[in-house]
């Protein structure tokens, strides 16, 4: 059985009356263990033999949709819970140990709205590139609309301020998650995500969030830096899609 409809079948022994019938809320548990697997996914970090997910996730309801799941939401954690491990498995993933999943009410989330923010817990200092570190992005939620689940996610801030785009960097089957205000590449310990080529400097080229956008520059590299097959020195302005060439790495730029 798919893993999907296996969540939603283990559901319906928790809810009185069926799924489909009993849940009234505008957000559903379906679209929320979605998500959380979408979050999972975005916050993955590829280190030099492994590619880890965050094991620790929260996820915020406005009070009226918390109050739908109160009587069943310790079993819906637990399902949800098996849900992105299961999800963790089929990709591939890494765990630090068995996702955990809170849940809390937001005052400041309108009826349909919910926020989901994931985070890396006890990850090895060794293996995780900084910005997935501990605490690394506290404070920062994904918002979604249930009555509109297409629509891209938001990143804000839960005091109320707007934060920058979130956005990824791709190479081949890895796929690294910028960190605002600035991440830097490269192949030395200084850099918040680290290369393995021989071609790349220590620190090699800096993204960083400038009036809402989000640019790439040169640190002065021994080989240089190409962005869509041109010299790099910059900083200039990314769009979605953008190709940057670090020595023999190609790392294109993904906005979510």
């Amino acid at each position: 059985m798919n893993f999907l409809k296996n969540f939603e079948s283990k559901l319906e022994q928790l809810i009185e009356g069926g799924f489909k019938t009993a849940f009234k809320s505008e957000v559903q548990p379906v679209e929320l263990a979605k998500k959380l697997a979408r979050e999972m996914d975005a916050h993955r970090a590829a280190s030099v033999s492994r590619t880890y997910a965050p094991n620790e996730y929260t996820v915020f309801l406005s009070p009226q949709d918390r109050e739908q799941f109160s009587h069943y939401e310790e079993g819906l954690k637990r399902e949800l819970s098996l849900y992105l491990l299961e999800h963790a498995r089929k990709r591939g993933y890494s765990l630090i140990s068995r996702p955990t999943v809170s849940i809390e009410t937001e005052d400041r989330l309108e009826l349909g709205l919910f926020g989901i923010q994931a985070r890396l817990a006890d990850a090895p200092e060794e293996e995780v590139p900084e910005p997935l570190e501990p605490d690394a992005a506290a404070g920062h939620t994904m918002v979604y609309n249930a009555r509109d689940l297409e629509a891209p996610a938001r990143d804000i801030d839960l005091s109320g301020s707007q934060v920058a785009p979130r956005a990824v960097l791709e190479a081949g089957d890895r796929r690294f998650a910028l960190t605002a205000p600035a991440t830097v590449i490269g192949r030395g310990r200084d850099a918040d995500i680290r290369l393995d080529d021989p071609n790349i400097s220590r620190t090699h080229v800096e993204f960083r969030v400038d009036g809402g956008a989000w640019t790439v520059r040169d640190l002065g590299s021994t080989n240089g830096s190409r962005l869509g097959g041109r010299p790099l020195a910059g900083p200039v302005e990314l769009r979605q899609g953008d190709q940057v060439q670090l020595g023999n790495t190609v790392l294109t730029f993904v906005l979510e």
